[in-house]
């Protein structure tokens, strides 16, 4: 991305020491912060940094939950959380130090100001008293451009948002296929014992009414004829249509498996 100067809202800082003006800038918005440091440093290295720097405004807004893009500054749990977004090996503690050693006292606080000049080495004294440009034209093409790059950020995050989604979903339906097919198969394989309990049966009672004394063939030969007697087509309906069950929610599973590996990718 190619930036150029921006014109933030306020053109001075008000204060009458170089520390009431840094109090003035740490009060501004994360974005003319942001501005304000750009316009200060551009031809000595901000240029290159711009992109950088956009993202540092981007994370601050998301971070700040109560005040967003009108807030100014970070508490010490959201900055920890910032440096750790930035992959910064930096804590809150060690930028504290380094900004009192260079004559800013107050640091309670984490607006984005303190971090670019800890983090650039920067003149603070030279900062606050670096003159703002006033170009309208550049002003309005850089100003799309940041719309630009927020609005790519943004588009980012929903993209990202919206994968992870489909990677829940995929994983519940997987979830749900995979629990439909376990009840499933129990049911056939209840089917399955009834089935053999019934062939048993038969088995028995035919070798009983062929052995033995004449009562006990005749008590075994009425019990078989009772049990052929019943239809055992229900039986056989039923343990078709379980295991044409089974095999198409084998189908289903590996569909949503393929599914959630499709969405982590």
């Amino acid at each position: 991305f190619l930036f150029l100067h921006l014109t933030p809202a306020v053109m001075s800082l008000n204060g009458s020491t170089d520390e009431e003006k840094l109090d003035s800038l740490s009060n501004c918005t994360y974005k003319n912060q942001a501005v304000w440091f750009l316009n200060a440093f551009w031809n000595s290295f901000a240029e290159k940094e711009a992109e950088n720097i956009w993202t540092f405004v981007h994370h601050c807004n998301d971070l700040d939950l109560q005040d967003h893009e009108a807030g100014n500054h970070l508490d010490e749990m959201m900055a920890h959380r910032f440096l750790e977004l930035i992959h910064s090996t930096l804590t809150v503690r060690e930028m504290r130090e380094g900004l009192r050693a260079v004559g800013i006292t107050k640091v309670k606080a984490v607006p984005l100001v303190n971090f670019l000049i800890f983090k650039y080495k920067v003149d603070w004294h030279k900062l606050v008293n670096a003159a703002q440009g006033d170009n309208q034209e550049e002003v309005e093409q850089a100003q799309k451009m940041l719309n630009d790059v927020m609005k790519a950020l943004e588009e980012v995050k929903e993209t990202a948002s919206a994968a992870a989604k489909a990677e829940v979903e995929a994983i519940n339906a997987e979830n749900a296929a995979k629990r439909a097919k376990a009840e499933l198969e129990e049911a056939l394989k209840a089917l399955h014992a009834e089935e053999e309990a019934y062939n048993k049966k038969k088995s028995e009672l035919e070798r009983k009414s062929q052995e033995g004394g004449v009562v006990s063939r005749n008590k075994a030969a009425n019990e078989l004829a009772q049990l052929l007697a019943e239809d055992p087509l229900p039986l056989r309906r039923a343990k078709i249509t379980q295991e044409a069950a089974v095999k198409k929610a084998e189908k289903t599973a590996k569909a949503a498996e393929q599914a959630t590996a499709a969405a982590k990718d």
